[in-house]
């Protein structure tokens, strides 16, 4: 399978003005692409990309005033099949996890295991370990949260989430990943593209979507509380505590983010060449300030 995806995102700086954007296809998913998802900035600004604490792959930049485009349309070999499924996949007792893991422990930013141990350990303590209990986990995040995305809010932690029973698909995951600590499973957050391959197409405009890996049987596996479905075609951007490490953009000074178009879909590698952008567009927002963090 063949999945032409990218991104076309509109600002709008009053002066120039400092980036960090992060969006890149990850470094694991690199040897799989079949033409690279190259940053094309209007005005040409100079990038300079380095690897953050957790591997991805962040570019600096400095957007020009006026106007500044930032693009890229890229196209990867997938292998069409859904997120694996272990069933048998056993928690770790915490003093033999890998060192690597201990930090998708403990509270982050949007995930306060303080204020939401004793419901976890009240839900989900009689759950049998492993992969039952973390899909009890997201089951009850998919089912307990209403998606809207005027539900959307910068500072929305999980238990703000956990409380107004709302979201959009960060705090769906941001609430799974929470209860997962919890209960001594490490979990971390994932942003990246999701389109609608093997699905009824979604309604609403194509965005990024937001997911969690939790690290059971030896290894991380894949899990998704907003949509709870064993998806095709994921592409991973990035990987972090929460989406405070893996914004999509993080400026320093006042900007408008005038447009925001992402568009992931499977092509017929014949046409793979000729096959058109496709055609979902954001609205503008308003000033931007600070780390804008990925995920709907």
């Amino acid at each position: 399978m063949q999945i032409r995806y990218g991104y076309e995102l509109m600002f709008c700086c009053p002066q120039s003005t400092p980036m960090i954007l992060m969006l890149h296809t990850h470094p694991s998913r690199v040897g799989d692409l079949l033409k690279p998802d190259t940053m094309v900035t209007d005005p040409p600004s100079s990038l300079q990309l380095y690897s953050d604490a957790y591997g991805n792959t962040c570019t600096r930049l400095i957007a020009t005033p006026g106007q500044f485009k930032v693009t890229a349309d890229a196209l990867i070999a997938d292998d069409g099949l859904p997120d694996p499924i272990d069933r048998e996949a056993r928690e770790h007792a915490v003093e033999t996890l890998p060192n690597e893991c201990l930090m998708y422990l403990l509270a982050s930013r949007y995930c306060e295991t303080e204020t939401l141990m004793s419901e976890a350990w009240r839900m989900f303590g009689d759950v049998q370990p492993g992969w039952a209990r973390v899909q009890a986990i997201v089951d009850f995040s998919h089912e307990y949260l209403t998606f809207g995305y005027e539900f959307a809010r910068s500072t929305k932690t999980a238990w703000n989430a956990y409380t107004e029973r709302q979201g959009v698909c960060r705090d769906f995951a941001h609430l799974a990943i929470t209860l997962c600590r919890c209960m001594n499973i490490p979990a971390r957050y994932c942003t990246g593209y999701l389109g609608d391959i093997g699905v009824p197409p979604m309604p609403e405009p194509m965005d990024f979507a937001g997911w969690m890996e939790v690290y059971i049987g030896h290894k991380w596996h894949t899990f998704d509380p907003r949509h709870n479905q064993r998806r095709i075609g994921r592409i991973l951007i990035a990987r972090g505590r929460d989406a405070a490490d893996v914004a999509i953009s993080t400026t320093f000074g006042t900007n408008y983010l005038q447009s925001f178009r992402v568009w992931t879909d499977q092509v017929d590698p014949n046409q793979a060449r000729d096959c058109g952008q496709a055609p979902h567009l954001r609205s503008a927002q308003g000033p931007r300030t600070g780390a804008n963090a990925a995920g709907a």
